[in-house]
């Protein structure tokens, strides 16, 4: 399988940053860090060996990022408004750097969907609905889409408009709404396990549900955790069955 790994010094975020690469052709999958870990936390996890089959067929290529949820969220040790600023550079390193490189490597043509378990889930669905004109779908499993959960009670703009529920629960445009509308590729997953929570599914199902946003709400059974085997089990499944 091609590998590379790629980096540059992050305008965005004053930092260098660094982004895996595997395979040759194919729609581009681009993936989101759970917790704090990092651009390779998909490999060391296997879920990479789980994709190979779609990789080897030339059907994705997948992109893996390094998260900065250690200096944002996760960080106990920052201010709140801070680990805001800090989430909001994070959505600009993916929009204005991550996502034309990966154009560079693929085409202009080529769709971008997201993806990501836990908190990778909620940054990977929250990128898409705020710039469905940059992303072409999600694949979010085991998330959380609402920023608050997280924030241990901070509140400002920049929760509010990274927590997925709260605006597009008001999401009344003539130009994203139109776009999600005609989205094809919105698939939420969930197990029902030990240490999941499939309402929090539930809840932005209906969210975008009562914006009239396509979407799959496919809930697992309590034999699936929140943890690694699930996650490997359902996004495979996901690519060869939904694209």
């Amino acid at each position: 399988m091609h590998r590379e790994i790629h980096h540059w010094y992050s305008p965005s975020l004053n930092k260098h940053m660094e982004v895996a690469e595997w395979g040759h052709f194919g729609f581009a999958l681009l993936m989101l860090p759970t917790a704090a870990a990092d651009y390779l936390e998909y490999e060391r996890f296997l879920m990479i060996d789980a994709l190979a089959p779609h990789i080897d067929a030339g059907k994705i290529k997948v992109y893996s990022i390094n998260s900065i949820n250690s200096e944002s969220w996760l960080n106990r040790n920052m201010h709140p408004r801070h680990k805001a600023i800090r989430h909001t550079q994070f959505n600009s390193y993916v929009y204005k750097e991550v996502l034309p490189f990966i154009k560079s490597r693929t085409s202009p043509e080529t769709p971008i969907i997201t993806t990501g378990a836990s908190l990778g889930a909620l940054h990977a669905a929250n990128l898409y609905f705020k710039r469905p004109d940059l992303l072409d779908g999600t694949i979010a499993m085991s998330g959380v889409y609402d920023l608050q959960v997280y924030t241990d009670g901070y509140y400002d703009e920049d929760v509010y408009f990274n927590s997925p529920v709260a605006y597009l629960s008001n999401l009344d445009d003539d130009y994203y709404l139109p776009m999600l509308r005609r989205a094809q590729h919105i698939h939420i997953l969930t197990g029902s396990g030990s240490y999941e929570d499939p309402e929090a599914s539930r809840n932005l199902s209906r969210v975008l549900s009562a914006k009239g946003i396509p979407h799959d709400l496919d809930i697992w059974g309590p034999d699936m955790p929140h943890d690694w085997p699930t996650w490997r089990a359902m996004l495979p499944y996901v690519i060869g069955a939904k694209f």
